[in-house]
C-alpha cells in the first residue's frame, strides 16, 4: 500500500454533491474572512472523509456473519424484528452498531443471500445510540433469505444528525457477504437481527468495520464470549 492510500480513500459518488457544497460555501467564507474560509476547508475535508468509500477484505468462508456498519457495539439485547419485514414475532439476538460522524458510512451486507423484503419506515430522530431508537427512530428494514433457508434481518436507522436513509438494493437481488447495501448520512446505526439460536462473537464497546469484523458465525457452538477491555 502506497503512503498516499493511508489518507486518500476513494468517495462514494452520494458524497460528490455534499462535498461540491461545502466547496462553494468555503469560497464564499474566505470573501467574507480568510478565517472563516480555513473554517470551510475543515469542513470540506470532513464531509469528503464522511462519504469516503474504502475497499474491505470480507472474508469468504460459508456461515461468516460480518458488521454491515463502522463503529461500535452499543446493544446487544434480544429484540422482536421489525414487524413490517413480515418475520416471525418471536425475539432474537440483537446487535447493534453506532456509527458517529467520524466513522465511515457506507453499509455492507451482512452474509450472502437474496433480499426477501424492504420496508422503510418514517420516524423521529433520537439519538442513535439509545434502545428506544430501534423502535421510535426512521429507518430502512431488509430481511435477508440465506443459502439454508433461515433468515436475517439488518436495519439502517437514523439518528440525532442523520437525516437521510440510502438503499441501494431492491427486493429479490442477490448480494454477497460484504457487499455494499447503503449508507445513512451524517451519524447513526445498524441493527442485526441473527438467526434463532446464533450467539454473537463480538462484545459490547468492540470496534467494527465493515464488510471485515466476524460478528456471529453460523456453524459454531462457542457460547457468548467473555471479554476483558484493557
Amino acid at each position: 500500500m502506497k503512503m498516499r492510500d493511508t489518507f486518500l480513500k476513494p468517495m462514494h459518488p452520494e458524497g460528490r454533491k455534499f462535498v461540491g457544497i461545502f466547496a462553494a460555501i468555503t469560497v464564499g467564507l474566505f470573501l467574507i474572512w480568510p478565517v472563516l474560509g480555513w473554517i470551510g476547508i475543515g469542513l470540506t475535508i470532513w464531509c469528503y472523509y464522511f462519504f469516503r468509500d474504502p475497499v474491505r477484505v470480507t472474508p469468504q468462508r460459508e456461515g461468516l456473519i460480518v458488521s454491515p456498519a463502522d463503529g461500535v457495539v452499543s446493544l446487544i439485547e434480544q429484540a422482536v424484528p421489525p414487524s413490517e419485514l413480515g418475520m416471525p414475532n418471536k425475539a432474537l439476538t440483537r446487535v447493534s452498531v453506532f456509527m458517529s460522524v467520524f466513522n465511515c458510512h457506507v453499509n455492507r451486507t451482512p452474509i450472502a443471500g437474496r433480499i426477501a423484503a424492504i420496508a422503510y419506515r418514517p420516524g423521529k430522530f433520537f439519538n442513535a445510540s439509545l434502545d428506544k431508537a430501534s423502535a421510535d427512530n426512521e429507518r430502512n428494514s431488509l430481511c435477508i433469505d440465506m443459502a439454508d433457508g433461515r433468515q436475517l434481518a439488518v436495519v439502517q436507522i437514523a439518528g440525532l444528525v442523520a437525516r437521510r436513509i440510502v438503499c441501494f438494493s431492491s427486493v429479490d437481488d442477490v448480494l454477497r457477504t460484504g457487499e455494499r447495501f447503503g449508507l445513512i448520512r451524517f451519524g447513526s446505526r445498524l441493527d442485526v437481527y441473527l438467526p434463532e439460536g446464533v450467539e454473537p462473537m463480538v462484545s459490547l464497546g468492540q470496534t467494527m468495520i465493515a464488510g471485515e469484523t466476524v460478528l456471529a458465525d453460523l456453524a459454531s457452538t462457542e457460547p457468548t464470549r467473555m471479554v476483558q477491555a484493557d
